[in-house]
C-alpha cells in the first residue's frame, strides 16, 4: 500500500479526487459454475436494458474471464467508507499469464 505520509488533503493544494488502482489475479477453478453464476447475475440485474443484457450474455459465452466482471461492485467496495463518494468506476477482466511458482512475478506499483 502506498500513500502520502503525514499529509492531509486539507493541508495541501492536492486535488480532492483519488485514482485507486487495484490489480487482482484470480484462478478460475470451475468455469461452468462461474459462467452459470454470471448468467444468473446478468438476468437478475434490474439496471440492464435488453441490449446491455444481450451483450453481457454474449461476452460471458465467449470468454469465461468476462464472467468475473459481473461480480465486481465498486459501490459495495467504497459504500461504507466515511467521507468518500464514488465518482466514477471502470473495470475489466481479461485472461493473463501467471505462474504461481515463479517468485519473480511482481505487481507493478505506480
Amino acid at each position: 500500500m502506498t500513500s502520502t505520509e503525514g499529509t492531509s488533503i486539507e493541508d495541501t493544494d492536492a486535488p480532492r479526487y483519488v485514482r485507486l488502482s487495484i490489480e487482482l489475479i484470480a484462478e478460475i477453478t470451475d468455469e461452468g459454475a462461474l459462467k452459470a453464476a454470471a448468467l444468473a447475475q446478468v438476468e437478475a440485474d434490474e439496471y440492464l436494458d435488453d441490449e446491455e443484457r444481450a451483450q453481457s450474455v454474449e461476452a460471458i459465452e465467449v470468454d469465461p474471464s468476462g464472467s468475473l466482471a459481473h461480480f465486481i461492485d465498486p459501490v459495495a467496495l467504497l459504500g461504507d467508507v466515511p467521507g468518500i463518494e464514488l465518482t466514477q468506476a471502470t473495470w475489466e477482466s481479461a485472461q493473463t499469464a501467471f505462474d504461481p511458482e515463479d517468485d519473480s512475478y511482481e505487481f507493478e506499483v505506480e
